[in-house]
């Protein structure tokens, strides 16, 4: 059986269904993203989890017991939110065992307790510190610190770092994910940062209207997206529109080229249009005879993005996006250039409606 469990969980504000047969089953110790855009439902669903909003209708279970009908206070959860939620009035050791003090525990044991939170987010010096006197990464530190320190069977993370800026965001992103393997807590974490999802987690749900559209690992999240709404807001993603050639050989035209994707295409017909993806690590400038496919193109415009340059490419009706590394002594192709592209059949990502 699986430690949190979530069964056909839906939530309905003035009869708009905002969570729609949401289904997740999470084992002990894992860290799962919710990502997706505003508005998919993911803050809400994380929401019922913790027990601040009370679901329509479904099941969560946790470590085999059903909370739906339980206070958040009676459900042994730890909350980290997008505003660090400090009480301004407590320094940062009080802040950390306010959740133990509530809960009765005896000074000598909040105050080991808090010694050792305050150890594992590296802040040991700033115990006596209040919240204004801290960095915005500091307090999100000390928010997670409080949250941990009540021992929570799952932990909770709403956007816990859109408020800070990109190097900050990047440091405490890996510190979050090493504290979390270090206490084995099961995590849930909600971003629409799909680098942050990408970077941190064992499993992704992608969310689009509600629903759970994709469930799996970073790698197939991201290599093997299974609807068009994850294949293109996980990662960059060029679509070009051609035509079915051969069904049986799996032969598409694209413009002025015909390429074969090597497998069947099911449920297709000679003529039918087809809408085609690829990613831009996927696509190379140049001919090149090892790739096995190739499609002329002329050079739309080049983005400079520091160590590399993200070229687009005009193909037939469609434009591609690749990159490639900036060396100094070799200087990009410019608009207007023609050129041509190369990748591996089986990089082509076919798109369902």
């Amino acid at each position: 059986m699986s430690f949190l469990e979530i069964a056909n969980l839906q939530k309905d504000f003035g009869g708009t269904r905002v969570v729609k047969d949401f289904d997740l089953s999470v084992e002990k110790g894992e860290f799962v993203s919710f990502l997706g855009p505003s508005g998919c439902g993911k803050t809400t669903t994380l929401r019922m989890v913790a027990g601040f909003e009370q679901p329509s209708s479904g099941v969560i279970r946790i470590d085999g017991r059903d909370v739906v009908n339980l206070k958040p206070n009676q459900r042994n959860i730890g909350m980290v939110f997008q505003a660090y939620a400090l009480f301004p009035n407590m320094n940062v050791a009080q802040n950390v065992g306010f959740g133990l003090k509530v809960a009765g525990r005896p000074k000598a044991e909040i105050d080991a307790r808090v010694a050792e939170m305050l150890e594992i987010i590296k802040l040991p010096h700033l115990a006596e510190r209040y919240p204004f006197q801290l960095s915005g990464g500091q307090q999100q530190r000390v928010a997670l610190a409080r949250a941990l320190a009540v021992r929570p069977q799952v932990l909770l993370l709403d956007e816990p770092l859109s408020a800070l800026d990109a190097k900050i965001r990047v440091s405490l992103r890996e510190e979050i994910r090493a504290i979390q393997k270090k206490l084995g807590i099961t995590t849930i974490y909600v971003t629409h940062d799909q680098e942050e999802a990408l970077s941190m987690s064992d499993r992704i749900v992608v969310m689009s209207e509600g629903r759970a559209d994709q469930i799996g690992t970073p790698f197939e999240i991201y290599n093997r997206p299974t609807t068009r709404f994850v294949a293109s807001f996980v990662g960059t993603l060029s679509t070009l529109e051609g035509k079915v050639v051969d069904p049986a050989a799996g032969t598409v035209s694209i413009g002025d080229s015909t390429v074969s994707l090597g497998y069947r295409l099911a449920d297709r017909q000679a003529g039918d249009a087809i809408t085609l993806a690829l990613r831009p690590e996927a696509v190379t400038l140049g001919r090149d005879e090892a790739r096995g496919a190739h499609l002329s193109g002329t050079i739309r415009d080049v983005s400079f993005l520091g160590s590399v340059i993200r070229v687009r490419v005009a193909v037939g009706s469609g434009t591609l996006s690749l990159d490639i590394f900036n060396t100094p002594s070799a200087p990009p192709p410019e608009p207007g250039d023609l050129v041509t592209v190369s990748f591996a059949p089986g990089d082509l990502l076919v798109m369902e409606d």
